[in-house]
């Protein structure tokens, strides 16, 4: 175009606008009535322009595409190698195998499975010996598998490392050194979300979290780290343009800090639903929440999403479940067009506002963390479990006062509610065991009405 479209318009700048709004307030204070003031302690005005922006330099990477995922949990090779062929065949681009022991052959479990096929790999345990094996067939076959090997997040979700700090940290070193990974280390972010803890807080715990590894491999001399990125992985909840501003952030954050150890500034995120929001009551919604959840991971640019079946909390692996949450994925991306446009978001003076802010603010408390010891310290002295106690508080006071809404649950309820069989345990009970630790523990925001209503029920 040769003219832009706004030249016959005057600018307006922010002062006119709230100008303007305030006198069609009629006496209603702006502040009150108009500012939304967020769990991250960002205050959301009403509009934004130009000059929201003016001094951001939000220097965002972003993949130019994205693919999906499934997560398959391995409890036999043969078996989990063919449910992973058959959702190839549906259309998955990316399989996430959760390995609970050291029997599972990794050669019978990635049996045939395509070179263009991204493989996310998990396990229970801590082996060099298993990883050694994984890298060879990597080097064989060609595949990109990416090891997610996280044992601090083991500690921080467990109470204990999977022997000690020592061994954990020593086997750790070994298996950085498989070259022909796509990557070895993680970062686990999702515990944070789904315990409670706000944007902010997930943010500054992560990067908190990957700097004792950067710390530990530097103390060490350890070099391999710069030549692999680390793999965040990320929960996405309803908050939809916060979330897309938190995935932007966190890779502003890693970029900053990553040059610090001269490594590379490109993470890799493989983002996927959380369970917090998620519901038995009215369940089939869940369908809803995950799909605005698996759209601002694309907008916030993940490297890989992967969708949760809408009845993940309470039943096991199923087809229809699977299919489901697949197809919701593939909708976004042949029918919706998700995938074609590169770096969306860029620009928008909301999200870049919001953007900015978010990194500020888990910039600032990541230093805090730092000035105290450290993330492995503060875990170790409970002072990050306390503070996400705290956060998922107030989010569930919100939420039991209906401020925040799960449709079905809190409000709109059904008053012929059909609660399902479970085949998982929905309502944990606490186990008394010893550990270094307390362990951070998950909760879903419905879990008090839930268990009140099935109690009813039997």
């Amino acid at each position: 175009m040769t003219k832009s479209l706004f030249n016959s318009f005057e600018d307006v700048s922010s002062k006119q606008w709230k100008q303007k709004i305030q006198f069609d307030l009629k006496g209603a204070d702006y502040n009150e009535a108009l500012i939304y003031k967020s769990l991250e302690g960002i205050d959301i005005k009403p509009f934004y322009n130009q000059e929201d922006i003016t001094d951001i330099k939000n220097e965002v990477s972003h993949p130019s595409t994205w693919r999906n995922s499934i997560k398959i949990i391995v409890d036999q090779a043969s078996n989990s190698n063919q449910k992973a062929l058959k959702e190839i065949k549906r259309g998955a681009e990316s399989i996430h195998f959760i390995i609970s022991n050291e029997q599972i052959d990794p050669n019978d479990l990635l049996l045939n499975i395509p070179s263009d096929i991204s493989i996310y790999l998990e396990t229970d345990f801590l082996s060099s010996t298993y990883i050694q094996k994984l890298n060879e067939h990597a080097k064989e076959t060609h595949l990109d598998i990416y090891l997610l090997t996280d044992i601090i997040g083991n500690l921080a979700k467990t109470g204990n490392w999977y022997d000690n700090l020592t061994t954990d940290h020593t086997l750790l070193n070994t298996i950085t050194t498989n070259s022909n990974l796509k990557s070895t280390i993680s970062i686990n972010l999702d515990l944070y979300q789904n315990a409670g803890a706000t944007m902010v807080q997930q943010l500054a715990y992560g990067l908190g979290h990957a700097n004792e590894y950067l710390h530990h491999f530097e103390s060490n001399s350890i070099t391999t780290l710069k030549n692999t990125i680390p793999v965040f992985k990320v929960a996405v909840g309803g908050n939809y343009f916060f979330e897309i501003a938190k995935l932007r952030a966190l890779r502003i954050l890693w970029s900053a800090l990553a040059l610090e150890y001269d490594v590379i500034p490109e993470c890799h995120i493989i983002a996927y639903p959380s369970h917090r929001n998620k519901t038995i009551l009215d369940y089939n919604v869940n369908m809803l929440r995950t799909t605005t959840e698996c759209m601002s991971a694309i907008l916030g640019g993940a490297d890989t999403i992967q969708n949760i079946p809408y009845d993940d909390i309470y039943h096991l692996e199923n087809d229809f479940g699977t299919r489901i949450s697949l197809n919701q994925l593939l909708i976004l991306k042949n029918e919706s067009y998700f995938n074609l446009v590169s770096n969306p978001a860029s620009g928008s003076y909301y999200i870049e506002s919001l953007t900015n802010q978010i990194a500020e603010k888990a910039l600032e408390l990541f230093k805090n963390i730092e000035e105290g010891g450290g993330f492995l310290h503060q875990l170790k002295s409970g002072i990050i479990q306390k503070k996400i106690k705290e956060s998922a508080e107030k989010e569930q006071e919100l939420f039991d006062n209906e401020k925040i809404i799960l449709t079905g649950s809190n409000k709109y309820q059904n008053s012929e509610e059909h609660i399902p069989s479970f085949q998982k345990v929905v309502f944990p009970e606490k186990k008394i065991r010893k550990t270094l630790l307390s362990p951070i523990i998950t909760t879903r925001l419905t879990q008090k009405i839930e268990a009140k209503i099935k109690t009813t029920a039997t």
